[in-house]
């Protein structure tokens, strides 16, 4: 928030100078206004009530200045106003929103009351360097190593929850990051990323290389390095068949040492998509996780924040489906599933988008969790969003 307080007019500032110094700075983002009706599978201790509900007003600003030919700076922040009854009934729900997984802490709960609280965060402030065939980015980024369009064992930075669909950005990581383009469509890659463990009180950092290239019409990656407790190899691959979209994945996380409370294991996720000539849009992933249970899972967190390229599920096995289809130039809708096949809990994710002009967007979505007690998503409950969006 004090890094924000300072830069922030600063590059405001260049917004008003004339228009050579317009061509160097952008300014964009959105404002977003998101209701959530949840309806918890079983009752909540303490609340007199079989549902739940929420309204958040998100807006986000993005800053690019460019420089110079080498250099571009960037920052990005999210500021959050979360009002209604699961704040009211959940006052620790501030301190779960207020978390910041980077090596600084850069969010804040500005101002809050007894149902509502504002809360603001910058989840992007690097600079860029680039200059022949390398490039040189530093401070908080994302890092996307991800292939897969749901599950991402590759994305050892910074792992993204497929059920935070409201936060398209995802989370970044504050790191260094040095490319170099071999070729045309090739690169080897360096990325040192920092981070706190509050519960330890000391430092951690995650370190590894990757090297892409082409071959027979495909794009393949490898990666090494180590994360915290783990040394980590992988590698992924993406191309098509007969048309039709074809990637993968797979990490094996190896402990460093044998008494850290950590295990070996191996995550793999494959997907097809395929989109139809009267435009029907389909996708299919298998994800596999060694260390997964084979019986009942286990509830899972409605958004795990602990969520890791090594724990991208609970099971062993899970499954995912998705239709699309655009109705209209204006309105398009999409239908998406998971399955848990060993405890045979699942998820039901319907989803309408409808444009109402220029920048404007109003959906409505759902996430809905079926599964007996103690499977992965047997607990979760079930909750329906409307959300309108601006864009500028």
């Amino acid at each position: 928030m004090k890094l924000l307080k300072y830069i922030l007019p600063f590059m405001l500032l260049f917004c008003f100078e004339g228009n050579a110094q317009l061509q160097k700075f952008t300014v964009s983002g959105y404002v977003k206004d998101l209701y959530m009706y949840y309806k918890p599978e079983n009752p909540v201790p303490g609340i007199d009530a079989d549902h739940l509900s929420s309204n958040l007003i998100h807006n986000r600003l993005n800053f690019r200045w460019y420089a110079s030919d080498e250099f571009t700076f960037a920052l990005e922040a999210r500021n959050l106003l979360f009002c209604g009854q699961l704040v009211r009934e959940f006052p620790l729900y501030k301190e779960f929103v207020d978390t910041d997984p980077g090596y600084f802490d850069m969010s804040k709960t500005v101002v809050s009351g007894e149902s509502w609280f504002l809360h603001s965060m910058i989840d992007r402030a690097w600079v860029d360097f680039t200059k022949g065939k390398w490039q040189i980015t530093a401070g908080r980024q994302r890092v996307n190593w991800g292939i897969n369009l749901v599950w991402n064992p590759n994305d050892i930075f910074n792992t993204f929850d497929y059920f935070d669909f409201d936060y398209e950005e995802r989370p970044g990581s504050d790191a260094l990051k040095i490319q170099y383009y071999t070729g045309v469509t090739s690169s080897a890659e360096l990325v040192y990323k920092l981070q706190r463990n509050d519960l330890e009180d000391k430092t951690e950092s995650t370190f590894a290389g990757r090297y892409r290239f082409s071959k027979f019409t495909y794009d393949f990656q490898f990666i090494a390095g180590w994360m915290t407790k783990d040394f980590v190899l992988g590698g992924g691959w993406m191309g098509d068949i007969k048309g039709g979209g074809f990637r993968g994945e797979v990490s094996w996380f190896i402990p460093k040492e044998k008494n850290s409370g950590s295990e070996e294991a191996l995550v793999a996720t494959v997907s097809g998509d395929y989109t139809f000539k009267n435009s029907l849009y389909a996708h299919a992933a298998v994800l596999y996780n060694s260390l997964g249970v084979t019986g009942k899972a286990g509830a899972r967190e409605f958004f795990d924040q602990n969520i890791s390229a090594k724990r991208l599920s609970l099971a062993r096995c899970n499954l995912f489906g998705q239709l699309s289809y655009p109705f209209t130039p204006l309105f398009s809708g999409s239908f998406s599933g998971m399955l848990n096949p060993s405890d045979g809990s699942s998820f039901l994710g319907p989803s309408f988008t409808c444009s109402l002009g220029n920048n404007l967007e109003l959906m409505a979505t759902g996430q809905l969790f079926f599964g007996d007690e103690g499977t992965e998503y047997g607990e979760l409950g079930k909750a329906v969003y409307g959300r309108l969006k601006w864009a500028f």
